[in-house]
């Protein structure tokens, strides 16, 4: 079944979001709750969250905050372990970048983690910062891409 992608609507929605990063960022990666959650966590006009449902369960989340410069910061990219490498996450960065567009935004810009930094590279970011920067104990660069 093919992976679709749902704008968050609902507390509900919202929350299956705020479980997925909750499993990949607290649990995993051991960034504190803190951190985590912020003040973009909810539905309104200045934050833009999607669900990626896989199989019936959800699979991955991002969203979409607004930066200077008209470009969207594409923040909080998390896919469960279990549909990591199977092309999730590359579903997920589409969705957030056509909702961009969608917006208004003429590029998009992120941060990150150094591991992945290949990947977005595949999906056309080129690193901006100077030097990788500590995010929540975690090495990320800066990344920009033309939407």
């Amino acid at each position: 079944m093919a992976a679709v992608i749902i704008p968050v609507k609902s507390e509900d929605q919202l929350q299956n979001c705020l479980d997925i990063r909750q499993e990949v960022f607290v649990e995993e990666q051991k960034v504190p709750v803190s951190l985590e959650i912020d003040e973009f966590d909810h539905i309104a006009g200045d934050a833009h969250h999607l669900l990626i449902e896989q199989d019936g369960q959800y699979a991955a989340t991002g969203r979409i905050t607004y930066y200077k410069d008209n470009a969207a910061k594409i923040q909080r990219v998390a896919v469960r372990k279990a549909f990591r490498s199977k092309g999730i996450g590359k579903v997920l960065m589409i969705g957030l970048e056509e909702l961009a567009r969608e917006l208004g935004f003429e590029k998009a810009v992120l941060d990150g983690q150094l591991h992945a930094v290949p990947f977005y590279e595949k999906l056309g970011y080129a690193i901006i910062s100077k030097e990788p920067f500590d995010d929540a104990g975690i090495l990320h660069h800066r990344m920009e891409k033309k939407l």
